[in-house]
């Protein structure tokens, strides 16, 4: 999309960038390369409640909103952590109420390739055998920082031990529904990442999670099953996605000493996050 501005946006054009997210799952707004960090902010706010990352090394130094990832410093200070989300998952998979919406600016490109690679978990739910939809649809899932906690320079030099029991004191496991629906399309999302998911709880067999997994694309090292796409980022540009619907992983450049960095927002929208489950909470109230 071109034209959109957010000092001249109106109700009406947030509504219409809504509407978007939900039913194509990915927006992509052009020539935004002089948005500053307020109007990121106050774009990230008409798509509900932001939630900023618990952990504050990766805060921008003046808008804590803004995730930051980058390889840059300030005085010595890093800005934000580098080479982030290297794995597939949905931001904030592990937390109590996930997230909705990811709002994504790629502020300086490295040379060569820099993308982030999606897969649609409702393609893939749909497209799911009819015996493999129903083991998801008896389990639960439950998901963790565990595997892609990145250690923190004040970590040096303490037990691996502490560091988790801090870290899961602060973010502890979650349990969701392994497929969720969507409160807005009423679309079922196979629920589950490579990156977050521990493990499935009331699963009929062992390796279902495994077998979900490699279903969707998600254990494709190769990064060409037919479900994973490649948006290649272009200066200028914002990516708005439902965080519901995908999963996704970064694509870093070759280069790991190239100046690289990258803004992001996520929120929550103000709908349940899976209507199966607020609908089932409800009954049982």
């Amino acid at each position: 999309m071109t034209g959109f501005s957010v000092s001249t946006a109106t109700e009406e054009d947030y509504a219409a960038l809504r509407e978007a997210v939900d039913s194509d799952r990915i927006l992509v707004l052009k020539d935004q390369q002089d948005i500053t960090p307020e109007e990121f902010v106050e774009l990230g706010r008409h798509f509900g409640d932001i939630v900023p990352y618990y952990e504050d090394t990766y805060h921008h130094p003046d808008h804590p909103e803004i995730f930051v990832s980058s390889n840059l410093s300030d005085d010595g200070k890093p800005l934000g952590v580098p080479r982030t989300g290297r794995f597939w998952h949905s931001d904030y998979m592990f937390a109590q109420e996930p997230l909705s919406v990811t709002i994504f600016a790629q502020k300086i490109l490295p040379p060569g390739r820099r993308g982030t690679y999606f897969i649609d978990m409702v393609d893939v739910f749909r497209n799911l055998p009819e015996e493999l939809k129903e083991e998801a649809r008896a389990a639960t899932a439950s998901h963790s920082v565990r595997r892609f906690f990145k250690i923190r320079p004040e970590d040096v030099f303490r037990p691996l031990g502490e560091v988790i029991r801090e870290v899961e004191a602060v973010s502890p496991p979650s349990v969701h529904n392994t497929v969720v629906t969507h409160p807005v399309t009423g679309e079922e999302i196979l629920y589950v990442s490579e990156g977050f998911t521990d493990h499935l709880i009331g699963a009929e067999r062992d390796g279902l999670l495994h077998d979900l997994l490699e279903a969707s694309g998600q254990l494709d090292t190769t990064f060409t099953d037919p479900h994973i796409v490649l948006h290649t980022y272009e200066p200028g540009e914002i990516v708005i996605w439902d965080n519901r619907a995908l999963v996704h992983c970064a694509l870093h450049s070759a280069d790991p000493t190239a100046p690289v960095m990258s803004h992001r927002i996520t929120t929550v929208d103000g709908h349940p996050f899976d209507a199966a489950q607020s609908r089932e909470e409800l009954h049982n109230v």
